[in-house]
C-alpha cells in the first residue's frame, strides 16, 4: 500500500456571513432627486456640468467672430452673435445658480485689492460687444478719473456683466452704456443704462425675487427666474450698496448703485488687470 503525504491547510476561523448590501431604491421620477436632501448639491453640479462646454462655445464663437480661422461675412457675424448670446445667457444662468446656492455674497468677502476700472469696462464690453453688435448697438463707457480704485473687482464685474447681458438681450435699437461717475474722491456711481422697452411697473415689486413666476409675455424684460437681478442685488448689497432702477417703459432702463472705491496712486500690477475671458461668469 503506497502512502500519500497530504497537505493540512491551517485552520482558518469561519468569517461570519454578510449578505451584500442592497442597493438604493430608483426614485419614482427625476422630481423627487431633487426634494432630497442633497437636491441642492446635485443643481450645483448639474451648473459645473453646463458652465465648461459653455465656456467652451464662447471662446469659440469668439475667435470666429474676429476672423481668427477667415474672413467672415456680415450674415455669419450676426448668426455668430446670435449664438454668442444664446451661450452666454446660459453660461450666467449656470453661474448664477451656482453663486445662489453659495448665498451670493461669498466674492465679496476678500479683502478690497487694486484694478483699474477701464480695463473692467473694457472686458465687460467685450463679453457684450457680439451680442451688441448682431442688433447694431452702441456699447458707451464713461470712464471715472482716476480710473486705478481699490475694491471688489470680481463681484463688480459680475454684476455689471449681469446688468449689461440683459441690456443687450431685450434693447433692439439705440445703445447701451456701462458707466462709472465720481460723486466725490472716494464715491463712484455705476450704473448700466439703455434705450430698451422699459420694465413693466407692475413688475418691479418682484423683480429682485429668484425663480419668481410671471406668465410668459415675449414683452417682458427679463428671465422669469429672477436668478441673475438676485445675484446683482446680494453681490451689490455685500459691497456695502443698494441696486436701484429707474425705468420708463419704451425709452429706456438704468440700474445703479453706489460704492466707496479710494484712488490707487499706484499703477495697477500685471497681477491686478482685470482678464478679459467668458470663464469671468464663474467664480
Amino acid at each position: 500500500m503506497t502512502s500519500v503525504d497530504t497537505a493540512v491547510a491551517p485552520h482558518r476561523p469561519t468569517r461570519p456571513f454578510r449578505p451584500f448590501a442592497q442597493p438604493e431604491p430608483e426614485p419614482d421620477d427625476i422630481i423627487s432627486c431633487f426634494t432630497e436632501s442633497n437636491g441642492l448639491d446635485l443643481v450645483v453640479e448639474m451648473a459645473h456640468d453646463l458652465r465648461s462646454p459653455l465656456t467652451s462655445i464662447l471662446f469659440l464663437v469668439e475667435s470666429l467672430h474676429q476672423g481668427q480661422a477667415g474672413p467672415v461675412t456680415d450674415a455669419q457675424r450676426r448668426s455668430l452673435g446670435l449664438i454668442y448670446s444664446a451661450a452666454l445667457c446660459l453660461c450666467t444662468a449656470a453661474s448664477d445658480v451656482v453663486e445662489l446656492a453659495r448665498g451670493g455674497s461669498r466674492l465679496a468677502d476678500r479683502a478690497p485689492d487694486p484694478f483699474s476700472v477701464t480695463d473692467m469696462f473694457t472686458s465687460v464690453r467685450n463679453m457684450v460687444l457680439p451680442v451688441a453688435a448682431a442688433k447694431g448697438l452702441d456699447v458707451r463707457l464713461v470712464h471715472p478719473v482716476p480710473e486705478r480704485r481699490v475694491g471688489h473687482a470680481r463681484p463688480l464685474s459680475r454684476v455689471l456683466l449681469n446688468l449689461a447681458t440683459n441690456a443687450a438681450k431685450y434693447t433692439e435699437r439705440g445703445w447701451i452704456e456701462i458707466a462709472a461717475r465720481p460723486l466725490s474722491s472716494t464715491r463712484l456711481e455705476f450704473s448700466v443704462a439703455d434705450t430698451g422697452s422699459g420694465i413693466d411697473p407692475a413688475m418691479l415689486r418682484t423683480l429682485y425675487q429668484p425663480f419668481r413666476k410671471v406668465e410668459s409675455d415675449p414683452r417682458h424684460r427679463f428671465s422669469s427666474t429672477g436668478l441673475g437681478l438676485a445675484i446683482c442685488r446680494k453681490l451689490v448689497r455685500a459691497m456695502g450698496a443698494e441696486i436701484q432702477v429707474e425705468t420708463h417703459p419704451g425709452k429706456g432702463t438704468r440700474f445703479f448703485f453706489e460704492l466707496d472705491l479710494p484712488s490707487c496712486a499706484a499703477p495697477v500690477g500685471p497681477g491686478k488687470v482685470f482678464e478679459h475671458s467668458p470663464a469671468m461668469t464663474g467664480s
